[in-house]
């Protein structure tokens, strides 16, 4: 079938956006494709196209449960009904008929931590796979080696499915990003397309402010003065709820807060809820954005900042995706330092933690035996990500395989290696961030530095560029009011609602 026309009767378009058409081109021919497309750019349709052509499933992997459920109403939209989401969203009865009925699904949206499912592995075996998407590749670098270490096992899932083509999405990477998503996916043979990560209908602005108390006020300004819908992100669950209850306090309609410590339900109700523009504000944290496919979002404003340019891109990226002029404001105190530095530092065990629950593994866990891990941490400080990180070294160092310890802890060199290890990815993490700080500090034009850190020049002067340049901040001003005075039902009534529609 030719691909203009799958776009047409599908999809409903008349043409391709800039830089998908050679990418379906080269995702049919069955290579291994590696592309970056600007955030709002259509990355979505470079696997689904395909899926409408080639024969088999397409498998699609995906890091949040909103982006999944996200793509999956899309698709619905479009009236098609072989998609489906492997996720925490089913219950176990509803997992395992889903398992058991693969075959039937031409779209398959899964977590890479599902992938490590021997089972689940067996039954995509079974079935014929024309493609492995990895959506967001940039988390394989930038998630992987702490947070999520599951990505880094992903080329061991393309093996075992057999080397199917695969297809390496993301918005921003620089060329080491991109190395370590080559290198990691262990991709022979790639076709590279990559676009600049430059989003000219997108002001970027920093304004410095004193104190927290300033930042506060600064920030109220700007909602009460910028027109919605609009996005605030903060570094903790804790300062996303308290900003929301403030701005509530301050009479501001239609706030909500988002993160990852809400049960899956209440998330997916505030997502659609912001989706629809029944809540105009959403105070979040990294946890929500990534791939929601919300047009009209008119404001980013980051009340902490990031530790990395390439998230801060990202994230300044969910607004103006119809191509209509939208503003990011990144507010910015003396005291924005320390945050995200206790925040890298926290993805690591210290050097006594990590001598505790190897010692712990070491004494108290049986050879050849499932380890109990909620029985393990009951007797350590770790948190989830720390205990991800030393896990995936010991499955490396052949310790642990499947949670079964099958070869002799030795204390020693596991406590100093892991340790090495420690101090190199803080020193790369630190680099990050200095390189954040740098740019927010830089006295040059905004655009033109980040786009610097890509390898990139600006060749065309953006009109509404940056503080730094030029800004007519009237024309990012409220010029209606969006917001439902209904006020917001329950979310057990309007999660409901939803599902009935």
């Amino acid at each position: 079938m030719e691909i203009q026309a799958v776009l047409r009767d599908t999809f409903g378009y008349s043409s391709f956006r800039k830089g998908q058409k050679e990418i379906i081109e080269d995702v049919i021919s069955g290579k291994n494709v590696v592309a970056m497309l600007p955030t709002g750019a259509g990355k979505s349709i470079c696997y689904l196209l395909p899926g409408y052509i080639l024969e088999g499933a397409v498998v699609i992997v995906s890091p949040l449960l909103s982006l999944m459920e996200d793509q999956i109403q899309q698709l619905q939209m479009l009236g098609e009904k072989r998609a489906v989401a492997i996720n925490s969203f089913l219950s176990f009865e509803e997992k395992r008929k889903t398992i058991e009925r693969l075959s039937v699904y031409k779209f398959i949206f899964v977590s890479p931590e599902m992938l490590q499912n021997s089972y689940f592995i067996k039954r995509l075996q079974s079935i014929h796979i024309s493609l492995f998407v990895v959506d967001e590749a940039h988390c394989i670098s930038q998630w992987g080696h702490e947070f999520r270490t599951d990505y880094l096992k992903l080329s061991g899932v393309i093996e075992d499915l057999g080397n199917p083509p695969c297809l390496a999405l993301t918005a921003t990477a620089t060329k080491n990003v991109l190395h370590d998503m080559v290198r990691i996916l262990k991709l022979k043979e790639v076709s590279y397309h990559l676009h600049s990560i430059d989003r000219p209908n997108i002001s970027i602005n920093v304004e410095k402010v004193a104190n927290i108390d300033d930042k506060k006020r600064k920030l109220l300004q700007w909602v009460q003065q910028l027109q919605g819908p609009g996005m605030i992100y903060f570094s903790s669950r804790w300062w996303a709820e308290n900003i929301s209850n403030l701005l509530k306090d301050a009479g501001i309609k239609g706030v909500a807060f988002y993160h990852g410590g809400m049960d899956n339900e209440q998330r997916l109700l505030i997502q659609q809820q912001f989706l629809s523009d029944q809540i105009q504000i959403i105070c979040c944290t990294n946890a929500f954005g990534m791939g929601v496919n919300k047009p009209n979002v008119r404001y980013v404003i980051h009340f902490h900042h990031p530790t990395t340019i390439e998230a801060y891109l990202q994230e300044i990226g969910r607004a103006g995706r119809d191509g209509n002029n939208s503003i990011a404001i990144l507010l910015h105190s003396p005291t924005d330092q320390e945050l995200p530095e206790a925040l890298i530092q926290q993805e690591f065990p210290s050097l006594d933690e990590l001598k505790h629950i190897i010692e712990l593994l070491k004494g108290t866990c049986a050879l050849n035996k499932p380890i109990n891990e909620s029985s393990l941490l009951s007797f350590t400080t770790l948190n989830e990500t720390a205990w991800r990180f030393i896990k995936y070294q010991l499955e490396l160092g052949g310790f642990l395989k499947e949670d079964i310890l099958i070869q002799d802890i030795e204390p020693g060199m596991i406590i100093k290696n892991i340790t090495t290890l420690i101090q190199d990815r803080l020193i790369y993490k630190k680099h990050k961030l200095k390189e954040m700080n740098s740019w927010i500090h830089s006295p040059n034009c905004r655009r033109e530095e980040y786009l610097w850190i890509f390898d990139e020049r600006l060749n065309n002067k953006v009109p509404q560029c940056c503080d730094l340049c030029q800004v007519d901040y009237q024309m990012y001003e409220k010029k209606d009011e969006l917001v439902s005075e209904t006020g917001l039902k329950g979310w057990q009534q309007e999660l409901q609602s939803i599902l009935i529609k």
